[in-house]
């Protein structure tokens, strides 16, 4: 393998955007854990810290489609500079509720959802922004680096967050996650944008919605695999939810199963690093297979494997679906105009997610019915049909890297 620096990085803006979008997912990642921390110090129980983080989600999940609308109308550059400083606000109140003494459950849950509502106006303008930045040759190396940038965040933004709150508090925590939203604000704000025009200024606020639906649901090689991603995600929830569990009854405790997810997070690193340098031929099918992956560690969490075997295939597990991640992003960047991009975007994040809390909260309930081996053991069989199904599909398994025309 070439370790030649990646060409993209020549491009000045994508510099830019990559350095605003590292800070925005570090800031990102710290809300977990300081946002949690922050409601236990104020005395919420263990359901109020279920309840601030589900207001944020919730939130955010409500506000993709109506940013995809936005941002095709609009400034993508602009609305991303806007939902970053949007932020800056709120988590920048938050930190200073927490460190006056007068920050209270209900506080934080309302300044949660408004983080929370504005990073679902930012992320389908940063799906969007990114091929009027890079040429399509480069965007599948772009799109490597900004996994790799997301995985570093992954793993340090806990960390930080975590080792903030034991040494001063869930405010100061809070103020640091604030600081990186200004930092994205900054970068974006240099950044040097192709002038566009925007696709709605004569339509309808519904018109555009509907119309972004038509361009999502035309193309069947994409609404295949977002439903395949979207129940692939409701069966994540089963290994978020009951994998605790089994590292608690048989696999060591917490520092087990904090080895395994560290295994992740190390995994995911090194796949996005590898995704700058793939020359990926059939991004549906890679993406597919990427995904079916995840059923071996899930299977394995089923058997009850040794620590070391299962941190290892969830190594190689992340490493699999980092690399499928940016591939799949390319495919959408590269297959779907402009003009449409940034609606698609928010229907395939929406699609994705929304079952996502639905895993999570029936997976424990199941487990108590069935059994807790069952259940894992039918979640990982269920991933590997539902991951693979779309292969059936003669537009998923032949969509190419580059389009001749634009591909439906």
């Amino acid at each position: 393998m070439s370790t030649a620096r990646p060409r993209v990085l020549d491009l000045r803006d994508f510099r830019l955007l990559l350095s605003a979008q590292g800070a925005s997912v570090f800031g990102d990642r710290m809300v977990a854990v300081a946002l949690a921390f922050a409601v236990l110090e104020v005395g919420g129980s263990a359901s109020s810290v279920g309840l601030v983080l589900a207001v944020g989600t919730f939130s955010m999940v409500a506000c993709l489609l109506i940013g995809g609308v936005v941002a095709d109308r609009t400034s993508r550059r602009a609305l991303m500079v806007s939902a970053d400083l949007v932020r800056l606000a709120s988590q920048g109140i938050s930190a200073a509720l927490l460190i006056a003494g007068t920050a209270e459950v209900w506080t934080l849950a309302l300044l949660a959802g408004v983080t929370g509502a504005a990073t679902g106006f930012f992320n389908p303008a940063s799906t969007g922004l990114l091929p009027s930045v890079v040429p399509p040759e480069r965007l599948q190396e772009a799109n490597g680096l900004r996994a790799t940038a997301m995985s570093v965040g992954e793993i340090a933004g806990p960390v930080v967050a975590g080792v903030i709150v034991a040494w001063q508090g869930a405010g100061p925590a809070l103020a640091v996650d604030a600081a990186t939203f200004f930092v994205s604000a900054l970068f974006l704000s240099r950044l040097r944008a192709p002038p566009r025009t925007a696709a709605g200024d004569h339509a309808s606020f519904l018109r555009d919605l509907r119309d972004g639906w038509g361009a999502f649901r035309s193309r069947r090689w994409l609404w295949t695999i977002v439903a395949s991603a979207g129940i692939f995600n409701m069966l994540w929830g089963t290994w978020a939810a009951l994998g605790p569990v089994v590292a608690d009854r048989d696999l060591g405790g917490a520092a087990a199963w904090g080895a395994v997810l560290g295994a992740l997070g190390v995994g995911a690193l090194i796949g996005s690093v590898l995704a700058t340098r793939s020359d990926v031929r059939r991004p549906a099918v890679v993406f597919a297979v990427s995904g079916a992956a995840f059923a071996v560690p899930l299977a394995l969490l089923a058997a009850r494997v040794p620590v070391p075997a299962l941190a290892a295939a969830t190594l190689l597990t992340g490493a699999g679906m980092m690399i499928g991640n940016a591939a799949w992003e390319t495919a959408l960047q590269r297959h779907v105009p402009d003009e449409w991009l940034s609606r698609v975007t928010s229907y395939d994040w929406l699609a994705s997610m929304a079952l996502t809390p639905v895993g999570m909260a029936v997976s424990a309930p199941l487990a108590a019915g069935i059994g807790l081996t069952p259940c894992l053991w039918g979640a990982a069989a269920l991933m590997l049909v539902v991951t693979l199904a779309p292969l059936a599909v003669p537009e998923v398994r032949h969509l190419p890297a580059f389009p001749a025309r634009d591909v439906v």
